[in-house]
């Protein structure tokens, strides 16, 4: 962790056992999850996909590091940047992908798209795509564990331009005031679309705008999973002692366009200078040569996984392309007057 902003949250890292956390594991997940969205880009381009996709490839740490800190029961929110947050969580891989092409099979019956993404079985609450209109119902979700007596946490995905948002306020305001079992996960990858932090925003850290509502907070390196799933364990334990809310910031970065399966450095918008710096903090192969120092990955295993992850993924998209489309005439359903 690079910056902490107190209340306890230094003391509450220190304590967490690194060697609790699989490692192996938390490989496998984020390569898993790039070699899903790899898939996603290079078969985008054949229009079976009917819907926009915003990939998470160089940003896969966050969500892996996070959801392995948590259980099925605890809940996740996200935004339109969703596939590494629902597949790390446990969303079925097949309904993700039916969904991406408008299939009766899909996660939302083929009506939501990549956007729209849920698991309830394994605690994705919800994605969204409109900027920070997840946050509230995040806050909601740990309300009502809070009302309930439940021992479960809420984690809202937000990335920075959502901090611009007047819902993130009244949201974070809430949740400190009430210490909600609830944890704001900023990822910070610099952009909104094409316009940089610091056209955005004022020279002051992101995580001010946790601590202004009475947060602890923590910064952290987001292409680090093992950083990430510290700073996650000490908020989620804070959370479940009844301690209340938690901000941290993720810092990561996106390879490819915002929208879309392409790079887009052409664009301008970034030099290939600033993409290269952050590609070469690339969080699996980060990991991977930690693993390969530490004796516990080997080629064999890796080809293994590999293997597995082409086999999944290939099965996986044969059963969305020939599962059925709506059929028409249900263009009513799931609506209410």
């Amino acid at each position: 962790m690079r910056n902490n902003d107190g209340w306890g949250v230094n003391e509450r890292l220190a304590k967490v056992d690194p060697h609790r956390v699989d490692l192996v594991a938390l490989y496998r997940s984020m390569l898993r999850i790039r070699t899903i969205e790899e898939e996603i880009a290079a078969r985008y381009g054949e229009q079976k996909m009917r819907c926009p996709v915003h990939l998470s490839i160089g940003q896969e740490a966050v969500a892996v590091g996070v959801s392995a800190a948590l259980t099925a029961a605890d809940q996740v929110v996200s935004t339109h940047r969703c596939h590494a947050h629902y597949l790390a969580k446990g969303g079925d891989l097949t309904a993700m992908l039916s969904e991406l092409m408008g299939k009766t099979t899909g996660c939302c019956g083929g009506r939501g798209g990549s956007m729209h993404l849920f698991d309830l079985k394994a605690g994705m609450l919800l994605s969204l795509p409109i900027v920070a209109a997840s946050i509230p119902v995040g806050v909601g979700a740990a309300l009502a564990f809070k009302q309930e007596g439940k021992p479960n946490v809420a984690v809202i995905y937000l990335g920075d331009a959502s901090l611009e948002e007047g819902v993130y306020h009244e949201s974070a305001n809430f949740a400190a005031l009430k210490k909600l079992p609830v944890i704001f996960m900023c990822e910070n990858n610099l952009y909104s679309v094409y316009t940089n932090l610091q056209d955005r925003q004022p020279p002051r850290p992101l995580t001010e705008l946790g601590r202004a509502h009475g947060m602890p907070t923590a910064h952290i390196d987001g292409n680090d999973v093992q950083a990430v799933h510290r700073a996650t364990v000490a908020a989620v334990a804070r959370a479940r002692a009844g301690d209340g809310p938690t901000f941290i910031q993720a810092d990561t970065y996106r390879w490819r366009e915002h929208c879309g399966p392409n790079y887009d450095n052409d664009y301008g918008y970034r030099t290939v200078e600033e993409f290269t710096q952050w590609r070469d903090r690339d969080p699996i192969a980060r990991l991977h040569t930690e693993l390969l120092a530490l004796g516990q990955l080997d080629t064999a295993t890796e080809n293994t996984m590999k293997a597995e992850f082409d086999a999944e993924v290939t099965q996986a998209f044969g059963a969305a392309e020939a599962a059925p489309m709506p059929v028409p005439g249900a263009d009513g359903v799931g609506l209410y007057a």
